[in-house]
């Protein structure tokens, strides 16, 4: 609605422009927004008060002007000017009616708008390393980063979703040494199983499918294997330097084509199982982009020449590094290793500045929350590829934390201790963990209540929503039971009998759907629509234990069920933005 008012002040300023009232060269955007209080209107303008200092006159006076040249609408019940300077708009009754006709109307597009104007925005989240199943932390960001995408694309953006797998590195190699030792055991080898490996019951099964494709041929005696390895943390050792070592044992002695035998099963079988269980959690892709194929392409190799020829590199002691001092970073950043090798921050540079390329007007990553010093060193190297770093945004996802019975969940992912994104789903539910995981900012601390994600009772928000629709669908069933039909269009013209206090506040957060929904998706904060829903329910059911809908009047009948056949639909559109299930019955 108050898209409907601001052209309304907007031609007023004009006017008064046009007629020297005020300065012609004013450039000043109208906002317009909801009071707190309804004793104080719907709707305020600031506008007065913004144009005073510019325009050298009292906000008042201002305000009086705009007000004496304000364009009628049949939306307007009255104007008022309050304080220094506010503009106070009171709406007809009307104007509310008229947001059950557009909801019915609109049906599922109802609240979508066009604000994005089709710029293309890319999306990539979880991006989680393709070394073991995701666990409740990637769910939190599965289900943030899918619901931004969702309301940026219903608000007008074009959007790419972008899952980068990290299909190269260290972390992948130890993946894979662990993989071929626990399949040496399957070959009957016996030894202290790494501090540092991967310890999952996936790595066993991965293993078991490795022995079965390929036999004993890739067995090698447990003496050999750890023959010059640095010791294990257990022994005395360094942890990082024995797994290192095993990772270089299992390249020597496999050689290339064997141990890439061993790393692609790793790889492809993880990375399989991480593509079928966000699909279950309703979470898809636009692109699964390779981190492999950024070396393959060049993009790499690219992106270092560039940071070299515009003398942001420099190399000591046989290592080049990128100057990230010079852009407010704690220290230098290698790039490529004395060996040769290209670090993670390369392809990482390497992976954003092929973003901006693609033409891009945001770029959006959604990281977990201890990446948060990794931010502005990839800012940096964008500004030092020439490219701009304002056009990436980086939304930082706090860890969930996980209670059952009042207990904390202990998790551990190298361990191999932890829960699972599926184990949670198959415990609560997809439409529980969606709509939990997106109930608090990104950046907040999450503590996931299990037992509460599963009870059926009002303290469930999620339960409390669905259950909101499925009354609704309820009422229509013993509508026809009774023998009764709905006339919608009766029922459109007759909404002036809805006069209840309860009718009146559903009709007002009817009419703020659109408006949560564009702020929530400029803000990126999935909330705002969650505890919009939560609201609008306790409303409904508020309406629901208030008053009956089935009534012999057949005028007040279809006009109150025209109301809430358009809180159903809103609820509907709400829950499908956040991947949550609107159930007709429960």
């Amino acid at each position: 609605m108050k898209h409907q008012l601001e052209p309304l002040v907007s031609a007023a300023v004009q006017q008064l422009q046009a007629d020297h009232t005020l300065p012609a060269d004013l450039d000043i955007k109208i906002q317009i927004d909801r009071t707190k209080d309804r004793q104080h209107g719907d709707f305020a303008c600031n506008v007065a008060l913004m144009l005073a200092k510019p325009a050298r006159r009292k906000p008042r006076d201002i305000a009086e002007a705009i007000v004496a040249v304000l364009g009628g609408s049949g939306m307007i019940d009255k104007v008022e000017i309050a304080g220094p300077g506010f503009i106070n708009f009171f709406l007809t009754p009307g104007a509310y009616h008229g947001v059950v006709g557009q909801v019915l109307e609109q049906g599922a597009a109802y609240g979508r708008s066009q604000v994005g104007e089709s710029k293309p925005v890319q999306v990539e989240f979880v991006s989680a390393n393709p070394t073991g199943p995701l666990h409740v932390g990637h769910g939190r960001g599965a289900a943030y980063g899918a619901t931004v995408a969702n309301l940026l694309d219903a608000v007008g953006f074009n959007v790419h979703r972008e899952y980068y797998v990290n299909d190269a590195g260290r972390q992948m190699d130890i993946l894979a040494a662990s993989v071929w030792l626990r399949y040496l055991e399957k070959c009957g080898e016996g030894f202290a199983f790494p501090s540092n490996g991967y310890k999952g019951a996936y790595v066993l099964d991965i293993a078991a499918a490795l022995h079965k494709i390929h036999g004993d041929k890739l067995h090698h005696a447990a003496a050999k294997v750890f023959d010059g390895v640095p010791a294990d943390e257990p022994q005395g050792g360094d942890k990082e330097a024995h797994i290192d070592g095993l990772v270089n044992q299992a390249k020597q002695l496999l050689g290339e084509q064997d141990y890439r035998a061993v790393f692609d099963l790793g790889l492809n079988t993880v990375l399989a199982d991480i593509r079928e269980d966000l699909a279950e959690f309703n979470v898809t892709y636009d692109q699964w982009y390779s981190e492999r194929s950024l070396s393959d392409s060049g993009a790499v190799e690219k992106a270092i020449e560039r940071l070299k020829a515009s003398g942001h590199l420099y190399e000591k002691e046989g290592a080049w590094w990128f100057k990230s001092t010079d852009f407010g970073d704690e220290k230098d950043r290698v790039v490529v290793r004395e060996n040769g090798q290209t670090t993670y921050f390369a392809s990482d540079i390497a992976y954003h500045m092929d973003k901006i390329e693609r033409g891009y007007a945001r770029v959006i990553d959604v990281w977990g929350a201890d990446h948060h010093g990794y931010v502005p060193r990839v800012k940096a190297a964008l500004q030092a590829l020439g490219d701009d770093p304002s056009k990436l945004d980086v939304l930082l996802v706090q860890f969930a934390i996980l209670y059952r019975g009042g207990e904390r969940v202990q998790m551990s992912t190298r361990s191999g201790s932890f829960v699972t994104l599926r184990e949670l789903r198959a415990e609560v539910g997809n439409d529980a963990a969606r709509f939990f995981y997106v109930l608090r900012k990104c950046e907040q601390h999450m503590d996931f209540d299990l037992d509460l994600a599963k009870s059926e009772s009002s303290d469930n928000p999620v339960y409390y929503i669905q259950y909101a629709h499925a009354r609704v669908c309820s009422v229509l069933r013993q509508m026809k039971e009774k023998g009764f039909s709905h006339d919608p269009d009766h029922g459109l013209s007759n909404l002036h009998l809805l006069h209840e206090s309860h009718e009146q506040t559903l009709l007002v957060s009817l009419s703020r759907y659109p408006e949560v929904l564009e702020t929530a998706a400029l803000n990126h904060e999935p909330h705002q629509l969650a505890h919009y829903l939560r609201d609008l329910a306790n409303e409904f059911h508020t309406y629901y234990n208030a008053h009956q809908f089935l009534v012999d009047d057949a005028k007040l009948r279809d006009a109150r069920l025209s109301l809430i056949l358009a809180v159903k639909q809103v609820i509907s559109n709400g829950l499908q933005l956040l991947g949550v299930s609107a159930p007709e019955a429960m």
